[in-house]
């Protein structure tokens, strides 16, 4: 690989060397690196694009990466994961998609996740998108992840998308049983004439499930962002989604969390904050000898930690 793409790999799943355990990268459209392990294998798909994560009952402490790279000009990459998590595994997987771009064309990735969490399984889930080049051409990435837990499984998702993406649509729909636990933590942060919008469809059918769901965004210059949640709750369930953003410059943010409580002992909450950056925060950090520049890159980088 050269220097673009080991960067972009670096960024994205902090890939520096052969990632130990199961993997599979994609570049351009094309798997150009597998391996599996005795618990886990990884099959390419025959009707359409993309792969099969399959996952042992009982697989402990094991992990994979499947990270997703385009450094070719005027590509729209569209993919089909499907991940079958056995019974009472505990995995990390660690995916997410790097676009570099110098060229006037439009580079795309599109990825569709789909996760089929058998009882008792457990899954962190870390995906993070990155765009970066110095052309006109737009970098665009649409993710869908789409979540089936079954009984006593529980699902952590981390999303990030920090730099470089002109438009994206992040879609994560949830199908929740009984005794399930999901929580999702989104940050993003967007410059120039980005576009974000950002959906969540969480359905709580189980008794005892549960779901929170956490976006914390910034939006600077003359970027716009978007922020739908929808979380239903069927049955005794609880549900909390909390929004909070930071809009900067001309930076525009809109949030509509719903919640929908189809059941007397549905405890649902939602709560949703946009401001701009406190004077009185930047005022100490000054005081302390930073620029305005650098107050702000301190309060930016610890309200996205």
């Amino acid at each position: 690989m050269d220097l673009i793409e080991k960067n972009l790999l670096k960024e994205i799943a902090d890939i520096e060397e052969t990632p130990m355990g199961a993997y599979n990268i994609r570049e351009n459209g094309k798997g150009i690196a597998r391996n599996t392990t005795k618990n886990i294998d990884i099959v390419t798909k025959t009707d359409k694009p993309g792969i099969d994560i399959i996952i042992k009952e009982n697989t402990q402490n094991e992990s994979v990466h499947i990270p997703v790279i385009i450094t070719q000009a005027g590509l729209t990459d569209v993919v089909y994961n499907d991940f079958y998590i056995g019974k009472n595994a505990d995995v990390v997987i660690v995916a997410g998609c790097g676009i570099h771009n110098s060229s006037c064309e439009t580079s795309e990735h599109d990825g569709i996740h789909t996760f089929y969490l058998e009882e008792g399984a457990k899954v962190k889930y870390i995906e993070k998108h990155y765009g970066e080049g110095d052309g006109n051409g737009k970098k665009i990435l649409n993710p869908q992840t789409i979540l089936h837990l079954k009984k006593g499984s529980s699902l952590e998702m981390e999303t990030v998308q920090i730099k470089g993406v002109d438009s994206t649509i992040r879609e994560t729909k949830a199908f929740l049983e009984e005794d399930t636990n999901l929580v999702v933590t989104e940050k993003i942060l967007t410059h120039g004439e980005q576009t974000a919008k950002t959906i969540f469809d969480v359905e709580l059918s189980g008794e005892n499930s549960s779901t929170k769901v956490t976006s914390r965004s910034i939006a600077k210059e003359h970027s716009y962002q978007e922020f739908v949640s929808n979380v239903k709750g069927n049955t005794k369930c609880f549900g909390h989604v909390e929004c909070d953003a930071i809009i900067m410059d001309q930076g525009r943010v809109v949030a509509i969390p719903r919640i929908e409580a189809n059941n007397l002992e549905a405890n649902l909450i939602h709560e949703a904050a946009i401001g701009k950056i406190a004077g009185d925060q930047l005022i100490k950090l000054m005081s302390l000898g930073l620029t305005e520049q650098q107050a702000e890159e301190q309060i930016i980088n610890g309200f996205l930690k």
